[in-house]
């Protein structure tokens, strides 16, 4: 038996070449079974539904960045220019 193991050993290059094309047929079968598929179905789903959710998400954050500017903008025009409060409070 150890003089067969040695004789195999010796073409190395062979054994890794049927082992290429063993890992190629079988990763055909696996790719092209009905788990598989549904498995990267389900996965894209969810991928599409976080980056909805994000999409969504970071409208918000980019709506309420806004209000806050215009409101500071207005805080610091008050500030600049009192006289023009003072003249909507005589009216």
């Amino acid at each position: 038996m150890l003089e067969h193991f040695d004789r195999v050993l010796k073409h190395k290059h062979a054994l890794i070449f049927a082992g290429g094309i063993a890992t190629a047929v079988i990763g055909k079968k696996v790719l092209e079974s009905d788990t598989v598929k549904d498995a990267c179905t389900k996965g894209m789903a969810s991928v599409m539904s976080m980056k909805k959710d994000a999409e969504e998400y970071f409208q918000d954050m980019k709506d309420n960045a806004e209000d806050i500017v215009v409101d500071a903008s207005e805080i610091s025009k008050k500030e600049i220019y009192p006289e023009d409060e003072e003249k909507e409070d005589k009216e």
